[in-house]
């Protein structure tokens, strides 16, 4: 599947090809800290199949826990975070930011990974009371 992808201001700008049925949200600890939330969706981009179209991501490097090198990249401007990938040489295999993705309607996730770590309050998510905008003041 092709998609296109952009940061929040719009400086880092993406085409990728993509696999819509390698749509993971993860639950690892380095995703909710990175993302500032319980989990992170990412979709999987076909090897070296990410054009980026303006300017170019900054990246920072984090271990991970299996001692992997992973490039995190975000929009230098508006610190949007936008994909992981390999360090080094060889083939780029993406995992793209959901949020960043023009197309993230279509692209439902099909597993979760590190559930160990979910927040044991997700699972009780739909119970929530739920508002279609802000809700009205009290």
């Amino acid at each position: 599947m092709q998609i296109t992808g952009r940061c929040h201001c719009g400086e880092v700008t993406y085409t990728a090809e993509v696999d819509e049925n390698k749509v993971i949200n993860c639950h690892c600890t380095d995703c909710q800290i990175i993302a500032s939330a319980p989990f992170r969706t990412v979709v999987i981009s076909h090897p070296n199949a990410v054009t980026f179209t303006a300017a170019a991501p900054k990246e920072y490097i984090k271990i991970a826990e299996s001692g992997n090198k992973r490039a995190q990249g975000f929009c230098g401007n508006c610190g949007t975070s936008l994909y992981a990938t390999s360090v080094g040489e060889g083939d780029k295999v993406y995992g793209l930011r959901l949020g960043a993705v023009e197309q993230r309607e279509q692209l439902t996730p099909k597993a979760q990974i590190w559930c160990r770590s979910s927040p044991s309050w997700l699972k009780e998510i739909n119970n929530i009371k739920g508002f279609e905008t802000v809700p009205p003041s009290s």
